[in-house]
């Protein structure tokens, strides 16, 4: 089998069918949650300051303080975007100070897009990739089935809205991905001893879901209690705490710098001066108590339902009480996790999200659920529960194509968005945000099959790279 049969081969063909179907497809350049941080990143790195004046009357998503206007939102996307936006300016030589500030302007649309679409695929399809990976290996550890741990991570990416938001500079799947790489390194990094490189990659990681999301302050709180709770028989442990402390830091280091730069002072948010949602007064920026009637809707609602967005993740419960049996902390971690996301999801003012397709504050979640499908398929013993398994996985990634490929933000006056407009309208007249329609010039359904077919010989190869695997183990 050559490479193939490599131990490296099932990870890098997942990894590549991840990014290339986070890349393949994009969002709308200027919808607010894109285009409020894309503006930010393009005043950071073309002007060195964080007001975005000049873009003001192109999003509703901003904050007001003074005379000027900024970013409404946790900077962590911005700041991992300017690097990109930057780079663009120096190759193309093209800012935006003289361009038509009207949405849909020509010049201003193929501006935003290719600096949206690299920042997508740079940082949001590619923290996906490396999360699906880490998630294959961390549920090939803890069920002891390499099929069960495919099957954990294809449902993870492909088969949830994971895939859709990783289109989108929305902070719900990079905090989810680097939710998912925390927790794989703290895995790994608490064996008999303390390994300060997985301490450093856990710390940073957690630091950064932060500051992309302020709220995963007490998600990520969970899971680095759970990492003390590992370290305290692990030899070097005040090492690793110490190594994961510095990840953080570099975190905590950019939103002291970005603050610093935007406010001139450390103690200040954007959602502080958010302008047009009332809503936001509420509470905490917004957050109140939980509602069990919200709950509800976020799982089995019609209009948000996860349930109907990720049907595969019905059977996540199952595994879950199946790996209790043997991590209990783990599953008390993952379920606290969980708890924790929808909680917040469901004391949230905006709890819906306004314009998307699914739970999307819940999308934190998915990961924490998805590792539960591993020892799930594990204890799967008939043939013929197999294959139902397998099928409700091909219908979660053929319901998560068409939402990644056609509107990831549906309107939120639609009772049933799934169906329409996604299933019954978008999908069959081809309105895809697709690589070669939107830059290539070709038609959609022609850059779909050209997708399908890239897409179909790497699983073909990964399942010939799993067969492989499976004959040398």
């Amino acid at each position: 089998m050559g490479w193939l049969g490599h131990r490296r081969a099932v990870p890098a063909l997942l990894f590549a069918l991840v990014w290339l179907s986070c890349g393949w497809f994009g969002s709308w350049e200027f919808n607010p949650n894109n285009s409020t941080r894309l503006f930010a990143a393009i005043s950071l790195a073309e002007q060195g300051d964080a007001t975005i004046d000049e873009f003001a009357a192109l999003t509703i998503d901003k904050a007001q303080f003074g005379p000027h206007t900024y970013l409404d939102k946790a900077p962590g996307m911005t700041l991992l975007a300017t690097p990109i936006v930057a780079g663009a300016f120096v190759v193309t030589g093209e800012g935006a100070r003289y361009l038509d500030k009207r949405i849909e302007a020509p010049d201003l649309t193929r501006y935003l897009r290719l600096r949206l679409r690299l920042a997508t695929f740079l940082i949001t399809g590619l923290l996906t990739a490396l999360a699906t990976v880490a998630l294959w290996s961390l549920a090939r550890d803890l069920s002891g089935s390499e099929d069960g741990a495919l099957f954990a991570a294809i449902a993870y990416a492909l088969g949830t809205p994971v895939w859709g938001w990783s289109t989108t500079l929305f902070g719900h799947a990079p905090v989810a991905a680097l939710w998912t790489i925390a927790i794989w390194a703290i895995w790994r990094g608490t064996g008999a001893r303390t390994s300060a490189r997985h301490a450093l990659i856990a710390g940073a990681a957690l630091g950064w879901a932060v500051v992309i999301e302020y709220q995963a302050v007490i998600g990520g709180a969970v899971i680095g209690l759970w990492a003390l709770w590992r370290l305290r028989t692990t030899t070097g442990a005040w090492r690793g705490a110490g190594w994961a402390v510095a990840g953080g830091l570099t975190a905590g280091a950019a939103l002291a710098g970005y603050n610093l730069l935007a406010f001139g002072t450390l103690f200040r948010l954007g959602y502080q001066g958010v302008v047009g949602f009332e809503g936001m007064q509420q509470g905490l920026f917004g957050l109140t108590m939980p509602k069990p009637l919200v709950l509800y809707e976020i799982l089995f609602g019609l209009r948000r339902g996860l349930i109907w967005v990720a049907p595969v993740l019905v059977l996540a419960p199952i595994g879950l009480i199946r790996l209790a049996r043997t991590q209990a902390a783990m599953v008390v971690m993952l379920a606290a996790v969980v708890a924790a996301v929808l909680l917040v999801n469901a004391a949230y003012v905006y709890w819906d999200g306004g314009f998307s397709t699914g739970p999307r504050h819940s999308v934190p979640a998915i990961p924490m659920l998805a590792l539960g499908l591993a020892p799930f398929w594990a204890g799967l013993e008939r043939p013929r529960a197999r294959i139902v398994a397998v099928a409700l996985l091909a219908v979660s990634v053929a319901v998560n194509l068409a939402i990644a490929a056609t509107e990831i933000v549906a309107p939120e006056t639609e009772r049933f968005p799934l169906w329409r407009p996604i299933l019954a309208e978008d999908w069959p007249r081809g309105l895809f945000r697709d690589l070669p329609g939107e830059f290539w010039g070709w038609s959609h359904w022609a850059g779909m099959a050209l997708y399908l077919a890239i897409a179909a010989s790497l699983a073909a190869l990964l399942w010939t790279a799993r067969k492989a695997r499976q004959r040398a183990m």
